[in-house]
């Protein structure tokens, strides 16, 4: 599990003084971005490979509102990882007090400029899958 850190904007609030629903899939990406570094691959080098891995799948439960100046947690996961596809969970935690406030997943499919599925050659695949095994085992 990858944690990321953050402090709610007041940007990311509405009207109602809380973090607005969209932000949640914002805060999705910044944590499966982080676990892609952690793996050792860079968006910018696999997509100048000609390597793009749009959502092909996305969902947040809501339980909880964050609101401005909060500190939250992102935890994300792989729960599901091939030479085709990418699966991630997410958990988004206030820092303060612990309170799960969303959960979620997303799956990415990894495709060139074209939009054609591809497999993810094992130059990533390799370190997708050591830093998913190491996971797997520590569970």
């Amino acid at each position: 599990m990858i944690t990321v850190r953050e402090k709610v904007r007041f940007v990311e609030t509405d009207m109602m003084g809380v973090v607005h629903h969209s932000n949640y899939f914002r805060w999705f990406e910044m944590g499966r971005v982080e676990y892609l570094r952690q793996a050792g691959i860079h968006l910018l080098e696999m997509m100048a490979n000609n390597i793009l891995f749009p959502i092909t799948d996305v969902s947040c439960q809501y339980r909880a509102s964050a609101c401005f100046d909060d500190y939250i947690l992102i935890e994300t996961r792989l729960s599901e990882l091939s030479k085709v596809k990418m699966v991630f969970t997410y958990r988004i935690i206030k820092e303060e007090n612990g309170e799960l406030l969303a959960t979620g997943r997303t799956q990415n499919v990894f495709t060139d400029e074209k939009s054609k599925i591809i497999r993810l050659p094992a130059t990533y695949y390799d370190r997708l899958q050591a830093l998913f095994r190491k996971e797997t085992s520590v569970q």
